[in-house]
């Protein structure tokens, strides 16, 4: 099976040089720089997460994309994730349709449920159909890529009739969609024949070796297409061990602890980080030897065929974002290359 393999970013707002927290507006265009050089380096894929909460700067991941897309030549474009529960698959359809146009082809659709739930009120929908609108959102989203005039009926939204919708792609729209390991998620994805994309964010990958066999046998019982899985993890590279973690941790603590807070979790420590980059945790960090290893290991582990690094999480600089992306490309990927054709 050929790998892949991608970066994803939810735009966490940084600091500079001096210590202080960049503007949005521009974390947002170093996004575009850290995507420009992940194309030149040889990255496969690149994901822009949607969220609606100051930590973060993107909130119109497709408008991102599409500025990356006028930079950059062959890597493909996609979200991490577009919370689909809170949006209209129509209008998805259209945004992803109207990206792989001006990315000559390059859009795939990746969509969740989301871990945050700013969204829902924001755009006014109730939490309590936080399932019930995502199953038929996803439903409705899986016709509209068939690209044929859609007649649907749901509960959550007007019907559509004979409705087609515009641009057209030339080669189709990939969809994919994440999971973050429940059962019941992993039989929805099989059965509208997507793609499923693991996010494996604590505990080793090991433990998500039945949601791969799950999926696998709820493809066959099914009959829909078979898909490589994908699994999106965090992480970051530096020179060696010791460099990687000593950038890393600050950025896993702020943004462990802001979101902690609101959900009742204990202070991130050091041990814990410490755990978290070990063989036991789900944090890919370190030197290109030691993350190369454990992607390798997650591969052969899960039988997947794409791997993408979270590369960006809390107040990470965009200076040491970059050489993570520089030695992800030039030394991480060669190196898991060889560990799996060995």
């Amino acid at each position: 099976m050929t790998i892949e393999f991608g970066l994803d970013t939810f735009g966490d707002v940084t600091r500079g040089p001096d210590g202080e927290l960049l503007s949005q507006a521009q974390t947002i265009r170093n996004v575009v720089a850290q995507a420009e050089l992940a194309d030149r380096v040889g990255v496969d894929f690149f994901g822009v997460g949607e969220h609606h909460r100051p930590e973060f700067a993107v909130s119109a991941p497709e408008m991102v994309l599409a500025a990356i897309a006028s930079r950059t030549e062959r890597m493909r474009l996609g979200t991490a994730v577009t919370v689909l529960s809170s949006d209209d698959p129509v209008r998805v359809y259209e945004r992803f349709a109207t990206l792989d146009a001006v990315s000559d082809g390059r859009a795939e659709i990746v969509v969740g449920r989301g871990s945050f739930i700013e969204s829902f009120p924001l755009f006014g929908y109730d939490l309590r159909d936080y399932e019930a609108l995502f199953e038929e959102k996803l439903d409705l989203l899986v016709e509209l890529v068939k690209e044929q005039p859609v007649t649907w009926s749901g509960t959550m939204r007007a019907p559509l009739a004979d409705a087609d919708v515009f641009p057209k792609t030339a080669n189709g729209m990939p969809v994919w969609v994440g999971v973050g390991g429940s059962p019941e998620s992993v039989v929805r994805v099989a059965r509208h024949g997507v793609g499923l994309m693991l996010a494996i964010i604590g505990g080793p990958a090991a433990r998500f070796a039945p949601f791969v066999e799950l999926y696998h046998r709820s493809v066959n019982s099914f009959g829909t297409q078979q898909h490589p899985i994908a699994v999106h993890s965090p992480g970051h590279i530096g020179d060696t061990d010791e460099q990687a973690w000593e950038e890393a941790f600050p950025g896993f603590e702020a943004m462990h602890n802001a979101i902690g807070r609101e959900r009742g979790w204990p202070e991130y420590s050091r041990a814990r980080f410490q755990n978290d980059v070990g063989p036991a945790g789900a944090v890919y960090s370190g030197s290109p030897d030691r993350v190369a290893a454990k992607i390798a290991d997650t591969i052969r582990t899960l039988g997947i065929g794409r791997f993408d690094l979270k590369y960006a999480t809390g107040t990470l600089t965009h200076e040491a974002m970059m050489r993570s992306i520089e030695l992800y490309g030039t030394e991480v990927v060669p190196r898991v290359k060889r560990l799996l054709a060995d």
